[in-house]
């Protein structure tokens, strides 16, 4: 646990001055009324958590930030039911707000709002909230994959024994899928495999993450929630299994690393068991009940309950792509560029980190702005919650879902400005190959990239002079023990992005192209 993490609670009623709600803050909530623009106050990684319920604890307001990295301080205000959560870095805040800007954040069945705070760090007394930072040092270990120093009395935090977890379902009076569990679990981490099955007349599953650490996040968080309202309770422990063994992809088991597996017992892989197609009387009796969802965000609309509006929204909170469709559109508008640096090409291999970019068009009339299409809605919302706010050749980036179904390509010989280009045949797909593992490695921009397929004999003077040349400065490198792959930070977020467009598949000569993508580790 790093020495220079504090909670508490507020020392002194004018030296943090933080009660009053900025008007220029950007607030993350469901409320049209309340939201700002993002470019009228500057992203810092300290949130003002604002709403909350009196009897909230600090595991809670911790946990809305667990999906999207570590959380470094906390500061709660119980009597104004507000609190403080101060991320590790801006990005890992940039990306929650984005996030719960899209789905309304809640804390027991609750609405709350989340927005920046004009404070860039949080300076607490940690001798005055012990527990607090018991919580927190217990949840940082679990972060970090090492064991928690606090007492064990405050959280039940052992090291995580495997990342596959058992699910049971009590009061369940409404069927829950396979499809409805992984929108849920994905916000914590890339979930790998689900199975379903009926033990005891219970309905349970066994869900596999990449990682032990998300599991634990996972179970946290959700453990004892309600999917719906009043009902579907989850019950989570661990598993005693390691790894999970999918022979078939149908509505009772799913291997989303293996797409090509075969559905068993002729059953489709796309059946459309989601309770969007329940009738809205059936229902009535639930969804007219308290006013808000459950805590889980799964929205009601028209008497029927529905899942989260997509799967990626989930996905895209925790820096994931989720497999299956999601029935928003697959094209970004991205504005506000710099229209003397921008290209097809660079747009291709910036939103490429985060999914398989099919056309690029920089509008004609208006330069400063383009459309991207990505192979589905999943991988849209993805890129979209880690590249809108960004900035990019000097310029933030404004990225928000287009109308556009599609990008449409101009008549032969009436693009001679080359604004327009087709990369559906690229061999430079990250996401192509099922099971790849580039699935498990995407993570928000950072100042720190990870390089692979470096060729032999080429040292890390080469790589240092290679990347100052695209306008950057290199401020630490270090090789992996096979030297085929290194990790190099850059002074900032920006100098990173540009290193990328202009190095990723970059020619070393001898048949190896350099890969390049986006690190959470730093040197």
């Amino acid at each position: 646990m790093d020495g220079d993490v504090a909670v508490g609670v507020k020392r002194g009623s004018d030296e943090l001055n933080m009660y009053g709600s900025s008007p220029n803050s950007m607030t993350a909530n469901g409320s049209d009324s309340k939201k700002q623009r993002l470019d009228e106050s500057p992203p810092s990684r300290v949130l003002h958590i604002r709403k909350l319920p009196s009897e909230v604890s600090e595991t809670e307001v911790i946990a809305l930030g667990l999906p999207f990295g570590k959380v470094t301080n906390i500061l709660m205000l119980k009597g104004k039911n507000q609190a403080f959560l101060e991320l590790g870095t801006e990005e890992a805040a940039i990306t929650m707000v984005n996030y719960y800007t899209a789905v309304t954040p809640q804390v027991r069945n609750t609405p709350v709002f989340i927005q920046y705070s004009n404070h860039k760090e949080l300076k607490t007394d940690s001798a005055l909230n012990q527990r607090a930072q018991a919580v927190l040092q217990a949840v940082s270990a679990v972060q970090d994959g090492s064991s928690p120093s606090s007492d064990p009395g405050v959280l039940d935090l052992a090291p995580p024994p495997s990342p596959v977890l058992r699910i049971i379902i009590d009061n369940m009076f409404y069927p829950v899928t396979l499809d409805v569990l992984q929108q849920i679990f994905s916000k914590f981490g890339t979930v790998m495999k689900i199975i379903t099955f009926t033990k005891n007349n219970q309905f349970q599953a066994l869900l596999q993450f990449s990682d032990p650490v998300n599991a634990q996040q996972a179970k946290l968080s959700l453990d004892g929630q309600n999917i719906y309202n009043s009902c579907c309770t989850l019950r989570i422990d661990f598993s005693k299994l390691v790894n999970l063994n999918v022979k078939y992809n149908n509505d009772k088991s799913r291997d989303y690393t293996r797409p090509d597996l075969p559905t068993g017992d002729g059953e489709s892989t796309n059946k459309d068991h989601s309770l969007l197609g329940t009738p809205s009387g059936a229902l009535a009796s639930y969804s007219s009940g308290g006013g808000y969802s459950s805590s889980l965000s799964l929205s009601q609309g028209g008497g029927a309950i529905s899942p989260l509006s997509a799967a990626a929204a989930a996905a895209a909170a925790a820096g994931r792509v989720a497999l299956s469709g999601s029935g928003v559109s697959g094209v970004l508008l991205a504005s506000n560029l710099n229209e003397e640096m921008v290209t097809p090409q660079s747009l291709f291999t910036l939103f490429g980190v985060y999914g398989d970019v099919q056309r690029v068009k920089i509008l004609y009339n208006k330069k400063d702005s383009a459309l991207i299409q990505l192979s589905d809605g999943n991988q849209a919302q993805l890129a979209m919650s880690h590249l809108n706010g960004q900035k990019v050749f000097g310029k933030v980036m404004r990225v928000t879902l287009s109308k556009h179904q599609t990008v449409a390509l101009p008549r032969e010989g009436l693009d001679d400005q080359l604004l327009t280009k087709d990369f559906s045949g690229s061999p430079l797909h990250r996401f192509k190959k099922p099971g790849s593992k580039n699935f498990q490695n995407i993570f928000p921009p950072s100042a720190t990239l990870h390089l692979s397929n470096i060729r032999d004999g080429v040292g890390e003077d080469d790589l240092r002079l290679l990347f100052s040349n695209s306008g950057g400065t290199v401020k630490a490198f270090k090789f992996f023990q096979d030297r085929k792959m290194a990790l190099i930070q850059m002074s900032s977020v920006e100098e990173a992005i540009q290193a990328l467009m202009d190095l990723h598949n970059y020619d070393m000569g001898g048949n190896h192209h350099l890969k390049v993508s986006f690190s959470k580790s730093t040197i």
